[in-house]
């Protein structure tokens, strides 16, 4: 098998993209905090940008939980030429790590939002608090949600040099693995 499924392919690029826009929202929201946003967006358009951060933040972890089922069900296709060495391991590492954090950062923004006593939206329905109002918890949560995405951020763009060495400059088949069409 030298290809992805078109199913994993399409949840790998729906993924990213969603990844784009999740980070932009998020690290200006991390960059002007809320009485900022407000202040430059207004409050229905910050109230808005919230609730659409956090419909997709869940969507990315069913989507996410979809993809990690799809890639026990079915083969991962061989590298081809096969990776070796130090770029094997940091090629794995990086994969994991974005992995555990597009998993574990919708739930700690879940966590957070709970803990802060706001409602958790998805699309128009209200899902259930994880956690009981803590001011002080969903404040040191919020930190590290934020924390996350600028990891999260860091790795994509590890990952997305990768892609373009080699694409650009090796023109190896790598790409083709999980390019679309």
């Amino acid at each position: 098998m030298e290809r992805y499924s078109l199913l994993q392919r399409l949840l790998h690029w729906i993924i990213a993209l969603m990844v784009f826009g999740l980070l932009a929202v998020g690290l200006t929201f991390m960059a002007l905090e809320d009485e900022g946003m407000k202040s430059v967006f207004g409050e229905e358009i910050t109230a808005t940008l919230f609730k659409v951060h956090m419909t997709f933040g869940i969507l990315l972890l069913v989507l996410m939980i979809v993809r990690i089922v799809l890639r026990f069900m079915q083969p991962t296709p061989a590298y081809n030429p096969p990776l070796v060495g130090i770029e094997a391991l940091i090629g794995k590492g990086i994969h994991l790590l974005l992995y555990i954090l597009l998993i574990g950062l919708p739930i700690g923004g879940w966590l957070a939002t709970s803990a802060e006593n706001m409602p958790v939206q998805f699309f128009n329905m209200t899902l259930p608090s994880l956690l009981a109002p803590n001011p002080e918890l969903a404040h040191t949560l919020f930190e590290f949600h934020g924390l996350g995405g600028v990891a999260v951020l860091l790795l994509v763009l590890v990952h997305i040099a990768a892609a373009l060495k080699h694409w650009l400059i090796m023109k190896d088949k790598m790409m083709n693995r999980i390019s679309l069409p």
